[in-house]
């Protein structure tokens, strides 16, 4: 059995949502598990304090759950071009994984959600590449023989699934937008099956 870490920050639920259409697409590969995680918010003022648990939706990461897992995909909604804190700060924690090399080689993604069409959705998904860059994993995208990547009118990019939520944030996910974020799923479960094998 396989693990796909789904890794998220998501503030009104799109990012969220991409996050469940990414877990369906991951456990539709055989012996495959989909693990949804999210980080709590932080503060202006001080170190943010939360309960172990969330009122509601997936639990919050542990580095455990980041070290364990056989692929990731890691999400974000967009803030002016960059990942949101959160989940920076949650990335910043994994420090020591990093030096043992915990990471390396395992595949990964990125998927994000903005309220505009040009809302910064390619540098949102380039910005959480660099620290999986570092931590040596091996970075996936979404090729082009994902035929809605030519014919999408709302979120998709060849470097991880997008979405366009609107000015008041309340766009349901169009259903490219949705088979995208499925196709990165398959494509994470199938890597980390293909890599598991032997030479």
């Amino acid at each position: 059995m396989k693990t796909v870490l789904i890794l998220y920050y998501s503030r009104h639920g799109a990012t969220a949502d991409m996050a469940r259409h990414i877990a369906r697409g991951t456990e539709s590969i055989s012996q495959t598990q989909a693990v949804l995680r999210t980080v709590p918010p932080v503060s202006e003022v001080c170190a943010a304090t939360a309960d172990n648990i969330p009122d509601q939706g997936a639990p919050y990461a542990s580095l455990e759950d980041f070290r364990d897992c056989d692929a990731l995909a890691l999400g974000s909604p967009g803030r002016f071009g960059n990942m949101a804190a959160p989940l920076k700060y949650f990335l910043e924690k994994t420090s020591n994984l990093w030096l043992s090399g915990a990471m390396t080689g395992k595949p990964a993604g990125v998927f994000t959600s903005t309220s505009s069409l040009h809302g910064g959705q390619e540098s949102t998904l380039l910005s959480m590449m660099m620290p999986l860059l570092h931590h040596g994993m091996l970075l996936t995208g979404l090729p082009y023989t994902e035929a809605r990547l030519l014919s999408t009118h709302t979120g998709g990019t060849p470097y991880g699934p997008s979405h366009v939520a609107g000015s008041s944030n309340d766009r349901p996910l169009s259903e490219d937008e949705q088979k995208l974020c499925s196709a990165l799923g398959r494509r994470l479960a199938t890597l980390a099956h293909q890599l598991a094998s032997p030479a």
